[in-house]
């Protein structure tokens, strides 16, 4: 690199920024405080090497992980991220069960309508057997009772015959 883009760590430290440095692609100059927290957390040293010891393809990914951990730690002495991680465990924790009580609902919801539609179709059955049983019969009898009038006969007559004969009729 050129003198005059120094990297954020190089002009940090007040050195020259060399066409090598390992913090260079990291730590742009554009923000600082991005490196002013690692610096703060985790030092020159230790960030240099922990870089410097991962493959090229991994690097970009570790120098952000650090950048979070090191603003986390800044923001919150006592807890860094682990206070955001626990939130969102809660959260995820809060989602689960909220998801259980949803498709707890669903499920009853879904027996329900299963139960209702059995109920539904019973009942066409019945429907369809009793219509296929009328068939056989004249439409004003029922299949209970073959004549509509044997209880009233029953009740006025009795036992007596009551059928008798006019002009050669038989009643």
């Amino acid at each position: 690199m050129s003198h005059s883009t120094r990297c954020a760590a190089c002009k940090s430290l007040r050195r020259r920024c060399t066409k090598d440095c390992v913090l260079a692609p990291y730590f742009p100059p554009t923000n600082p405080q991005r490196f002013a927290c690692v610096h703060k957390i985790f030092g020159i040293s230790n960030t240099a090497k922990m870089l410097e010891q991962l493959p090229l393809h991994l690097r970009p990914v570790a120098a952000d992980c650090m950048s979070f951990e090191a603003s986390s730690r800044v923001e919150d002495p006592v807890y860094g991220s682990v206070r955001i991680i626990s939130r969102l465990q809660e959260q995820i924790i809060e989602a689960q069960s909220e998801l259980e009580k949803t498709n707890g609902e669903i499920a009853f919801h879904n027996a329900q309508q299963q139960l209702q539609q059995q109920q539904q179709m019973q009942q066409l059955q019945m429907i369809h057997a009793v219509a296929q049983e009328g068939e056989d019969q004249p439409s004003w009898l029922n299949s209970s009772q073959q004549d509509p009038f044997s209880n009233v006969n029953q009740q006025l007559f009795g036992d007596y015959n009551y059928s008798s004969t006019f002009c050669g009729f038989e009643f």
